[in-house]
């Protein structure tokens, strides 16, 4: 027998009335005794001020369109998985939002140890910038990428333990992996494996906002997608007939044909629909670039790595006012903005999207038209991260893009961007390989002034002279001089406007009704 007192029911319910209270008086020794120990527990959840939102105070119409599109964009991440268990119920009001946690692997295969830490720390930066937490990393050293599983057979068995014992639900590879090594990883591994192609290809489907950046970036996810078609079981190698289970048989091209077969059928028909779409915008874009030749407006585009500071910079030369992150790839979508030197000649500042090294070939041919801006401008402002660990590196893979894409013709500045954050000597270095460059910081503005002063003395000059004597009426010929032409004088007399200069040969055409 027990002395334990006999249980009450009435008595448990009295006793239970008070924790429905709005305050609960808690005795003061436990709470003296709970505010000195420290027992190093940290709740999985995230507090809600973790992430200090800069426009959270800020009146929505003063802000530009890049500020509402980073607000919008911080406002709402992509989640590939969520787990709702609590780990502690006292946390119950805070919420984390759980990102897909993945372990990255490379191969390394030439160049120094430096350059394979920098590959792989790229890699999770894409990671990252995809909505991934990075759990690991490893990489190895090969001569050649194995051709089953893209790594040995024992890197299999280690990666394997190391996705086990991290909770790791993605493995992702630094190259581009063939349809049996995905296959491969995925049987052995036994979780998803995706490749940089893929890795990049979704940060692009991410950030596209415009249609024809959308159809580009779906264009080429399904060229990627149409030579890795797999399904389980065999699933995809069911033969269809004219009654089919659900119903797949009609459209079909009658008995016989796989279900892998009529996949790669529709995403040929979607693929040659968005070349056709494509094409169609392209023709709109000839278009408006053909009106800035025939106005003889000189361009310049801006290239180079992602996440240099093209943006930035496009904002601090022309106060364009798009969206600016510290993220890879974060602006797709080029954005052109008129603006004008400093003695009044008109020209247009174009950015582009952003490269990387081994970007996806299929990226390039489907944003071709738009990297065609870059091959038809006049000038080119190649931005360079000047605190980045190889920013030589960076140079050359943007240079081999440019050869695809038949723009290496174009004059180049080399525009060394960060200069608050970047090593003097490194500085120097580049400064001492590319003598055709200039030190800029597009955060503080130091040396935009010198930028805008080489932009204008490498912009195509007009090649006719012309020395003539406008009378006041003919104000829009001044106007246009003002605007196409390049001024040596101009001097207000008591029969009109006397000036001289050199003009394009169809304004020049127009002025020698009054030369003197």
């Amino acid at each position: 027998m027990t002395n334990a007192p006999d249980f009450n029911l009435r008595d448990a319910l009295d006793a239970t009335r008070a924790w429905d209270d709005e305050t609960i008086e808690l005795d003061d020794q436990l709470l003296a005794e709970d505010d000195d120990v420290d027992d190093g527990f940290e709740s999985g959840y995230a507090d809600d001020t973790t992430y200090d939102d800069p426009f959270e105070d800020a009146d929505p119409e003063e802000l530009t369109i890049g500020a509402q599109e980073l607000a919008e964009r911080h406002a709402l991440r992509r989640v590939a998985s969520l787990r709702t268990e609590l780990e502690d119920i006292t946390e119950v009001e805070y919420r984390q939002l759980r990102l897909e946690k993945v372990v990255l692997v490379g191969v390394w295969t030439e160049g120094s140890v430096t350059d394979a830490e920098n590959s792989m720390a790229e890699l999770a930066l894409l990671a990252e910038t995809a909505g991934s937490e990075v759990l690991e990393a490893v990489f190895q050293r090969r001569q050649k990428p194995d051709p089953a599983t893209y790594i040995g057979r024992g890197k299999v068995d280690a990666i394997r333990e190391i996705v086990q014992a991290t909770g790791a639900d993605t493995v992702i590879c630094d190259g581009e992996l063939a349809p049996s090594q995905l296959r491969n990883l995925e049987d052995r591994i036994k979780v998803k494996v995706v490749d940089r192609t893929a890795l990049i290809l979704d940060i692009f489907a991410q950030h596209a906002k415009s249609k024809e950046g959308q159809a580009q970036v779906e264009l080429a996810q399904l060229q990627y997608m149409k030579q890795r078609l797999r399904g389980w079981g065999g699933n995809l190698s069911r033969q269809a007939g004219g009654r089919a289970a659900g119903g797949d048989g009609i459209g079909g091209r009658g008995p016989g044909e796989t279900k892998i077969e009529t996949d790669r059928r529709r995403i040929n028909t979607k693929i040659a629909k968005l070349r056709r779409e494509l094409k169609e915008m392209r023709g709109t874009r000839d278009v408006k670039r053909q009106s800035r030749r025939r106005n003889h407006i000189p361009s310049v585009a801006i290239a180079g790595y992602t996440n240099a500071g093209k943006s930035s910079l496009l904002n601090r030369l022309t106060d364009a006012g798009v969206l600016v992150e510290d993220a890879l790839f974060a602006t797709l979508d080029p954005t052109t903005r008129r603006t004008t030197t400093s003695d009044g000649r008109v020209y247009t500042m174009s950015d582009t999207v952003g490269f990387v090294r081994h970007l996806p070939h299929d990226l390039v041919e489907a944003f071709r038209s738009t990297l065609e801006e870059v091959a038809d401008s006049d000038l080119l402002l190649h931005v360079v991260d000047g605190s980045h660990p190889d920013p030589e590196g960076q140079i050359a893979a943007v240079r081999q893009v440019l050869a695809e894409i038949d723009a290496t013709k174009v004059p180049e500045i080399i525009v060394i961007n960060k200069a608050d954050a970047a090593d003097p000597l490194v500085i120097s270095r580049l400064l001492a390989r590319e003598p055709h460059s200039v030190v800029v910081s597009a955060k503080t503005g130091e040396g935009i002034d010198d930028a805008l002063r080489m932009i204008e003395s490498e912009l195509p000059r007009p090649q006719v002279e012309f020395d003539v004597l406008l009378p006041y009426e003919r104000g829009d010929l001044v106007n246009r001089i003002h605007q196409e032409a390049e001024i040596g004088s101009l001097e207000h007399t008591g029969d009109g406007t006397l000036v001289v200069g050199r003009a394009n040969a169809d304004l020049a055409g127009e002025l020698a009704a009054y030369a003197r």
